[in-house]
């Protein structure tokens, strides 16, 4: 099964179109410690030919166009794509608004949860996607599902979803009530393990997660990959950076480090190789030369880039 990862920034990428913080800056001025990152998605395949994304983030056009995997074959139809399947984590906007650069009546099958399948449906400009060409086909949390293209043909990619700790998207909060606890319902949020039916290792995708319960560390427990939400460094992070008054936790998102980051959650777990993805422009371990880098490397952890190839 290869894995890769063709967005590894957070919601508005990196360096964001209106951000001025130092690492955007950096990033802009071309600091050779400082790579530039489309927002977060994930793309995974069996055989090398046809492939599944997860997520479908704004800067999908992009992603493809730096991806060969991805765009036609030289001696395919007039119009053609390996994408055989797009499964969603939740509904928010960074995950799900390139869907609509997908609308160009090619098939595909779409994958989510119940709540997230809703929530395009309730939003009538998803409708560009026919769902008599796109099937809109629900992801339980409670078992394996078999992904399968729009023509039913599996894919050879088998997924398991299951809750994770996290938060509704932004858009869907109740602006009335700004003292509010907009944790996670049932579906909202969604972790993936993702393997190949011909495999035996698999690889756990969480780009969110608001803490660790039990109930992940009982899962990722001897797991052979973990792509695992690295938003934030520090929880107060985007505040002490001076552009944002939420901390990671009220964004739905865990912190990589203190005694209650990520970091130290995962450290006695056993996992094979543990990689960040989902990282937010405020992060200090974008810029492969801090002391942040340095201890999120010593602690046996990766940072996600563009491009990031995982073979399992």
């Amino acid at each position: 099964m290869r894995l890769k990862i063709i967005g590894s920034a957070a919601g508005g990428g990196f360096p964001q179109w209106n951000c001025n913080y130092r690492l955007s800056r950096a990033a802009r001025t071309g600091a050779q410690s400082v790579r530039a990152r489309t927002q977060s998605s994930l793309a995974a395949s069996a055989d090398g030919k046809r492939w599944v994304l997860f997520n479908a983030s704004p800067d999908i056009r992009q992603q493809i166009a730096e991806t060969p995997e991805l765009q036609p074959a030289a001696d395919g139809p007039l119009r053609a794509t390996p994408i055989a399947a797009v499964v969603l984590t939740n509904a928010d906007v960074d995950h799900i608004a390139g869907l609509l650069s997908l609308r160009e009546r090619q098939p595909f099958a779409l994958y989510a949860t119940r709540r997230v399948l809703d929530v395009l449906e309730e939003n009538p400009i998803f409708k560009v996607l026919d769902p008599a060409i796109v099937p809109r086909r629900e992801l339980a949390t409670d078992g394996a599902c078999d992904l399968r293209d729009a023509a039913d043909v599996p894919t050879g990619l088998t997924v398991e979803g299951f809750a994770v700790p996290g938060k509704v998207a932004l858009y869907l909060e109740d602006l009335s009530r700004p003292d509010a606890d907009y944790g996670s319902e049932e579906g909202d949020t969604i972790a993936l393990r993702i393997r190949s039916r011909e495999a035996d290792a698999a690889a756990f995708y969480i780009p969110g997660c608001a803490r660790i319960s039990a109930d992940l560390l009982r899962r990722l427990d001897g797991a052979d990959c973990l792509l695992f939400d690295g938003t934030v460094y520090t929880d107060d992070e985007m505040i002490t950076a001076g552009v944002g008054r939420k901390t990671g936790a009220r964004m739905g998102h865990i912190a990589m480090s203190g005694e209650n980051g990520s970091i130290a959650g995962l450290a006695e777990v056993a996992i094979g190789r543990r990689v960040f993805v989902h990282i937010n422009n405020t992060n200090p371990v974008l810029d492969e030369a801090s002391r942040e880098r340095r201890a999120v490397t010593a602690a046996g952890w990766e940072v996600a880039h563009d491009g990031m190839e995982i073979t399992l």
